[in-house]
């Protein structure tokens, strides 16, 4: 897999996860194990050199 493969990879399933967190109650389990993949998403695509001002909706 190259590296834009991956980085296209990670942007769309930041974008799913982020669906998924606003339909879910932030007191249950299931969310809290999403913000963990939340976090890790976001250091890997601001490693990756991406701007995430446009697609980071949650903002935590």
């Amino acid at each position: 897999m190259t590296e834009e493969e991956m980085v296209q990879k990670n942007v769309e399933e930041f974008s799913r996860l982020q669906d998924y967190m606003v339909s879910t109650d932030k007191e249950s389990e299931g969310y809290k194990k999403m913000k963990r993949r939340y976090i890790e998403l976001k250091v890997i695509l601001t490693a990756s050199g991406i701007n995430l001002t446009e697609i980071d909706y949650i903002k935590e």
